[in-house]
């Protein structure tokens, strides 16, 4: 084992000892880029990805951040001043939920729950009273801070002081709250009240007309409890759905004549009239089952027939009421007292109709009327006769069927005639003077920062490596040109074959060559030879 050790050992120096020195430097060079192009890519490549873990904090959080997550042997980093801290991708989930377990971070303000617990005889009940104050504007910041897209916030509370005398009236309390969002967070109306009641129930006698509440852009906001704001937020619905199916229309009418004209030769403008009359009626018809035929469907039949055939017949049938003359309920003298005869036919059908019962719920937004205005640039602004009045005609065309078929039609109303329609139809032919043009940006795919690093580091090492090849090779060049050679004489080595050549010995090697190079000849020699013999 040994002896191959260092037999691979010997070869590998006479190999290494054979090269020249230009090569040996190549080598080595090589070698040295190698390993640190290896290394940078590794590091680079099993680098953690830290993600932040919590910002915008304050150093006493961020310190106790820091000593939890080196206590737990999570690889961290500090940045911003000490406002954020970083941590592994893979870990922020499972850390955030854990730390909110532990209680960490407690929060960076002063907690003055303790001063309940430490006062003495020495403490007045103003200093108490602040001391409350404090405490109470505290629990609300950090209550709203768990609100999400709150970022932080500055609760102040005017508390009224109680009077000694039994006429004066106590004002109530008020409060003001100052939020600082996140960056592009917006609190919608449900957050805001729920931040209006937190901060009415948390104070006495505080009610929310009391209560300011504004961010860090001086936006206020205003409590929307469903009886005050009502109309002001059915309002802002209307105009929005207003303007959503104006919005609509034009974007429709806009795309057909753009791609007909040019998008850039077409401007549209849409008003419209929208009925937000909401109806709900109910209603009970009755209809013929048979369409044409109002006798329906008999359900029950009753037929009542009745004959008689003797003397007093007549009196059978009776003379309906009494006389002016008679007594009520007393029987009269009998008439008609000859034979005659009596028949009576009584027939009840009961019919039956379609009843139908309807319930109708009228959608609110309905079209009343509707106008279009379009400015179209002719092809050529300079020549206003370049706009055909055929095409005018056309675009009078396209927009008077969008105004039939988008304005709501009653069904015991008129369509609308074409001098209607013209009317809620506007075009006009001019230049555009005031038409800007504007560029359109290619947006670049955003490529991360360590690429470039290790992409630079690369393209360092490929350059510096260029140079090297060169400037070796330079060198080789050189040293070929300058090496001199040294002629050494020939060296004669004595024959050790030196034998004396006879008569025979010729003879037999030309036999022999003769045997290899013609043998039909040394055949014939041969023959010759033995028939001699």
């Amino acid at each position: 084992m040994n002896e191959k050790l260092t037999n691979t050992k010997n070869k590998l120096l006479t190999i290494w000892q054979g090269r020249t020195k230009g090569q040996k430097t190549l080598a080595i060079v090589s070698t040295i880029l190698f390993f640190v192009i290896a290394g940078s890519l590794t590091y680079f490549i099993s680098k953690p990805n830290l993600v932040p873990l919590y910002s915008n904090l304050s150093p006493a959080e961020t310190g106790q951040i820091k000593e939890t997550l080196d206590a737990k042997g999570v690889k961290s980093e500090i940045i911003n001043n000490g406002s954020s801290i970083l941590v592994p991708r893979e870990q922020v989930d499972t850390l955030m939920v854990e730390l909110a377990a532990e209680g960490v971070p407690n929060s960076g303000v002063i907690d003055y729950s303790f001063f309940g617990q430490d006062t003495g005889f020495g403490m007045t009940d103003k200093e108490f009273d602040v001391i409350k104050l404090k405490a109470t504007q505290t629990e609300l910041a950090n209550l709203m801070k768990g609100i999400e897209g709150v970022n932080d916030a500055s609760v102040m509370i005017n508390l009224p002081t109680e009077s000694v005398f039994v006429g004066d009236q106590v004002e109530g309390s008020s409060a003001s709250v100052v939020l600082n969002l996140k960056p592009g967070a917006q609190l919608d109306q449900e957050k805001v009240n729920a931040l209006f009641h937190l901060v009415s129930k948390s104070v006495p006698n505080l009610t929310t007309d009391n209560i300011v509440i504004m961010d860090q852009n001086f936006n206020y906001y205003d409590l929307n409890n469903g009886t005050n704001s009502s109309q002001g937020a059915n309002y802002a619905s209307q105009q929005e759905i207003k303007s959503q199916i104006e919005q609509d229309i034009q974007r429709n009418v806009q795309k057909l004549l753009g791609t007909m004209m040019g998008q850039d030769k077409v401007v549209v403008a849409v008003t419209t009239d929208i009925d937000f009359t909401q109806e709900t009626r109910e209603e009970n018809l009755v209809s013929p089952v048979v369409e044409g035929n109002d006798e329906g469907i008999a359900v029950s039949v009753e037929r009542i027939t009745e004959a008689y055939t003797g003397n007093g017949a007549a009196a059978a049938g009776g003379v309906n009421g009494a006389g002016a003359e008679d007594i009520p309920g007393y029987e009269g003298a009998a008439e008609g007292t000859g034979d005659g005869d009596y028949e009576r036919i009584e027939e009840r059908i009961n019919n039956e109709v379609n009843r139908i019962n309807k319930q109708i719920v009228e959608s609110p937004y309905k079209v009343r009327d509707l106008g279009i205005q379009v400015m179209v640039e002719p092809p050529d602004p300079d020549d206003p006769l370049s706009f055909t009045p055929e095409r005018e005609e056309d675009i009078q065309q396209i927009l008077s069927t969008v105004i039939r078929t988008s304005i709501n039609k009653e069904a015991n109303e008129e369509p609308l005639t074409d001098e209607e329609v013209a009317n809620k139809v506007v075009v006009s032919v001019q230049a555009f003077d005031g038409k800007q043009e504007f560029a359109e940006a290619e947006a670049g795919q955003v490529i991360p920062m360590w690429i470039w690093i290790v992409a630079g580091v690369l393209l360092l090492a490929i350059i510096i490596l260029i140079i090297l090849l060169v400037r070796k090779k330079k060198q080789e060049n050189e040293e070929f040109e300058d090496e001199e050679f040294e002629i050494q004489d020939p060296i004669n080595v004595q024959d050790i074959n030196n034998e004396v050549e006879t008569e025979g010995t010729v003879r037999k090697k030309q036999l022999e060559k003769m045997a290899k190079e013609k043998p039909e000849d040394f055949a014939k020699l041969l023959r010759t030879w033995i028939s001699e013999d």
